[in-house]
């Protein structure tokens, strides 16, 4: 007896047609799953990015007919059709809007013959080469998949490669005008191509596909519904809320407490102080240095006694010379290769002469994560460390070969993109074991789900550069339409800048300007001093020059000291966003087109954000900069949040723009006070 073509098992419609077999399931209240493979089951020990326990939605329905089966679960109904195509019968899939009848995405071959709509071509093992095509639609605008240094916000026209890179964070999910979220649930390696003649999905080896769509008449409706199938954010602690003070690198204990204590002598609040990298003994050992840093307890009772919580750099690289590498290696607990040296790469290492080979500890391995977190407690959480800064956890690896990655978890293909998510929840689930009620994790990489967990994520080593000011302003958005709720940037930018340079001294002013605006409000950089040691800026070893509030000159002080000032203001204001974005799953910085979608011109600006409901957010991102034009979304009336001044909405307005001075407008209704009091 043949196979049938579609039925039903434990609520989900199976598809089968030649090799092929597709699993389509209602989950959530507006969304549907779509699983495929020509294996002959699917691996349920791929890393998912979506909740574990995520059901079937008890309300959808599966209609099946000879040739056609539907799935319906709210405003969203998926057709699987047979169609003759070529030389032999397909299924092809739509997605259309059960309120409206629209047809939101469909798939659709790009010949009559060959390729297939979801095509196969086989890798090593179980492993296959897929790709899926998608009808491409003139009018579709793409928001979110991460963040990316292109310095666009809308994406359509955009390849994306899908490959965790420092300052490059693949979460892949994005946001359709067409009033759809695409969440592609796959942690392989790939590519996304959102060209004008297809959307075209690709995964370079992979045993299934696996995606799912979501459908909102809005995008703060998909974006509530995406958060409910991947996780919602935890409250921020009210300490990260604050200033971050930070830089590359403080070296040691001294050098950390002569630095807070004059913070704290200025009455300059300072909510957390970070610690960089190399405060190690050996990489892989992780352990604060006894010879830095004679008394961890100590400095961690004082800089908290002046209301500062110290946050410490641990990296999950392994330097082939410490005392657990032989360990590791023989326990499987680190990532191996395929081919030639095991090692992931060749970098400065603390107490190493010169450059030193690196592994990296596989966090897709529950037990190694256990044993790494093992060794940061006995390192750094005795002394009385409850926050992380999770640097190069990509993982970064030069050069980047994932074919020659191995896992715990598979071939590097496969699964390397869930690793910062990974070694996140190993950190996360430990420090909840552990009794950490307050702590948070600084990640410079994310991956679907990884809002789930106390993470901030930041955009990586950037230029000190104004471009790269607007690219960061653009990729912080993007991120916001990928789910994730903390996010923030290096102020003032990681490279390049000199702290005697006139020139760079406005852009850290007015990247401050922006900082105060931003889920967090993190100082950092490997800054240069032309008059001082030309080491610093450029050799890691030296670390970079003085980057505290007073290290710019005295105007410049005075600047930055009114941004910190202001910054206390908007707390409150803050605190009830990082609420929100808690209980709702809505970011608190939003690009204009999530809080007013029904304005046409919203979905144009991308140099200008929503903190919140109520406060539109205008950064200066020119060098000598005068004035600037801000768009006013209509509905609305806008007060100058400075000047008091209130102008109706629906039109662009010219502002001056005095280097003491962002564009910041109120939405009528709003009872912020941002003046000084």
């Amino acid at each position: 007896m043949l196979p049938d073509l579609f039925h039903v098992d434990d609520r989900r419609l199976i598809c089968r047609i030649g090799r092929e077999t597709l699993w389509i399931e209602p989950i959530g209240e507006g969304a549907i799953r779509v699983r495929a493979t020509r294996n002959a089951e699917f691996d349920d020990a791929l890393p998912s990015g979506l909740l574990p326990d995520v059901p079937v939605a008890a309300e959808g329905r599966i209609e099946i007919g000879d040739a056609l089966a539907t799935v319906t679960n709210g405003r969203l109904r998926a057709e699987i059709r047979k169609m003759p195509r070529g030389l032999e019968a397909t299924l092809e899939l739509s997605f259309h809007d059960t309120v409206t009848d629209k047809v939101l995405l469909q798939e659709e071959m790009p010949h009559i013959l060959y390729p297939n709509t979801r095509n196969y071509d086989a890798e090593d093992g179980h492993l296959w080469h897929i790709e899926t095509r998608f009808r491409a639609e003139d009018d579709e605008r793409f928001y979110g998949l991460g963040q990316h240094q292109h310095g666009l916000l809308d994406q359509k026209g955009c390849v994306i490669d899908l490959l965790q890179m420092n300052t490059e964070v693949v979460i892949p999910f994005l946001v359709s005008s067409r009033g759809y979220g695409f969440l592609w649930n796959n942690p392989g390696t790939g590519r996304v191509e959102l060209a004008a003649n297809r959307t075209l999905w690709t995964l370079d080896a992979s045993p299934q596909l696996d995606y799912v769509v979501i459908a909102g008449p809005e995008p703060a409706t998909i974006l509530r519904e995406y958060a409910a199938l991947t996780g919602h954010p935890p409250m921020m602690p009210d300490w990260a809320l604050g200033f971050w003070q930070c830089k590359l690198r403080y070296a040691s204990q001294d050098e950390v407490l002569r630095v807070a204590r004059e913070y704290h002598r200025r009455g300059l609040k300072v909510g957390c102080f970070v610690i960089d990298f190399f405060n190690w003994t050996k990489g892989g050992e992780w352990r604060i240095d006894p010879e830095a840093f004679p008394d961890p307890g100590a400095m961690v009772a004082e800089l908290e006694d002046m209301g500062m919580r110290p946050m410490i750099s641990v990296w999950p690289a392994v330097n082939a010379n410490a005392a657990n590498f032989a360990d590791m290696r023989d326990a499987g607990f680190l990532i191996e290769h395929r081919r030639g040296v095991q090692a992931s790469s060749v970098f400065v290492d603390a107490n190493s002469d010169g450059l030193v080979p690196l592994s990296f500890y596989d966090a897709t391995n529950p037990q190694a994560r256990d044993y790494h977190w093992a060794r940061v407690r006995d390192g750094y959480v005795r002394h009385g460390f409850k926050a992380f800064w999770l640097d190069a956890n990509e993982p970064e690896v030069y050069p980047t070969h994932p074919d020659n990655m191995r896992y715990h978890a598979g071939d590097g293909r496969a699964v390397t993109n869930s690793y910062p998510l990974l070694h996140q929840q190993g950190y996360a689930d430990h420090m909840v074991a552990d009794g950490i009620e307050d702590g948070v994790l600084l990640s410079r990489s994310a991956w679907l789900g990884t809002q789930r967990h106390p993470v901030v994520v930041w955009s990586g080593d950037v230029k000190s550069t104004f471009a790269d000011l607007s690219r960061q302003v653009r990729a912080g958005l993007n991120m916001a339409m990928s789910g994730i709720h903390w996010w923030t940037t290096d102020i003032g930018g990681f490279k390049g800048g000199d702290i005697r340079d006139p020139g760079f001294h406005e852009l850290l002013i007015r990247w401050f300007q922006y900082g105060v605006f931003c889920p967090v409000f993190r100082l950092h950089g490997f800054r240069q001093d032309s008059a001082g040691d030309p080491r610093l800026g450029r050799e890691f070893l030296a670390g970079g020059a003085d980057n505290e509030i007073w290290s710019f000159g005295p105007q410049v002080e005075a600047h930055l000291v009114a941004c910190l000032d202001l910054r206390e203001r908007l707390r409150p204001y803050l605190t009830e966003q990082m609420h929100i974005a808690s209980t709702t799953g809505l970011p608190p910085m939003r690009p204009l087109l999530l809080e007013f979608p029904e304005d046409p011109e919203a979905w144009e600006i991308d140099d200008q954000f929503m903190l919140g409901s109520d406060l539109l957010v205008a950064p200066v991102l020119a060098a000598a900069a005068k004035s600037r034009s801000v768009y006013l979304p209509a509905g609305h009336s806008w007060k100058d949040a400075w000047s008091g001044a209130t102008q109706p909405g629906g039109q662009s307005v010219d502002i001056e723009t005095p280097i003491d001075r962002i564009p910041v407008f109120l939405r009528s209704g709003a009872s912020i006070d941002l003046l000084p009091g």
